[in-house]
């Protein structure tokens, strides 16, 4: 579903990504680990072409989409829901998700209100309350909502379990499976390894913009110095 090849990215003259690669099986959720700084947002964002990257491919399900506007690569099903969630404030939970609607794509979970609904129950019973009337954690869920709406073939999720409740937590946890279940490709930013223990099948720890590691959990727990080298804090 995603090849990464050789990435680098830069905010200036601040080279954020050095050489990153990996790759993502259709229907895999991958956890991109690494502290504050590591550079997994700038990993994120380069993949959705908000931040350009200065040499290296990302390949789309078949398509390479490395230099393409960010509202072309999400036309071709890549769907993006940043850390800082920017839904819009004034508009209903309703109007919020109708923003974000497209045509269902071949070989994509195909997303209506009803389903989206039911996996987001919160939502429903708040559907005519503005964003501006939300929790963080119901904001959070919002973005996501809105983001299925397009009916993406991968999700990008930067920071799903920051600064929201844990019982929010748990059911963010439990929402990132049924996903996976539903067949969408997921990927994740996280500090937190035992949210991404949870929701991933496999881990790639970032650190200064490089790959550190790419492989399953159980291979991690096999090797406590790169964990406590990359994710210790």
């Amino acid at each position: 579903m995603l090849e990464v090849s050789a990435l680098n990215s830069f905010y200036g003259k601040a080279h954020i990504l050095n050489n990153l690669g990996f790759k993502v099986e259709r229907g895999e959720v991958v956890a991109l680990l690494g502290r504050n700084g590591a550079g997994k947002t700038t990993t994120m964002k380069s993949l959705m072409q908000l931040v350009r990257p200065r040499s290296g491919e990302v390949i789309f399900d078949g398509t390479r989409i490395t230099g393409l506007p960010a509202h072309k690569a999400a036309r071709l099903g890549l769907g993006y829901v940043p850390e800082e969630r920017r839904i819009f404030s004034d508009l209903t939970i309703l109007e919020n998700l109708e923003v974000g609607r497209q045509r269902p794509r071949e070989g994509a979970p195909a997303w209506t209100l009803e389903t989206l609904f039911e996996l987001f129950p919160n939502l429903w019973e708040r559907r005519n309350n503005r964003g501006k009337a939300m929790s963080g954690g119901e904001q959070q869920m919002l973005t996501i909502a809105r983001t299925l709406m397009g009916n993406p073939k991968l999700l990008l999720l930067d920071e799903p379990s920051e600064g929201i409740a844990p019982v929010i937590v748990e059911q963010m946890a439990r929402t990132i499976v049924r996903l996976k279940n539903e067949g969408l490709t997921v990927i994740i930013s996280e500090q937190n390894l035992h949210f991404a223990r949870m929701v991933a099948d496999r881990a790639v720890i970032i650190e200064g913009g490089e790959k550190k590691f790419d492989g399953s959990f159980s291979e991690l727990e096999k090797h406590p110095e790169i964990r406590d080298a990359y994710l210790s804090v």
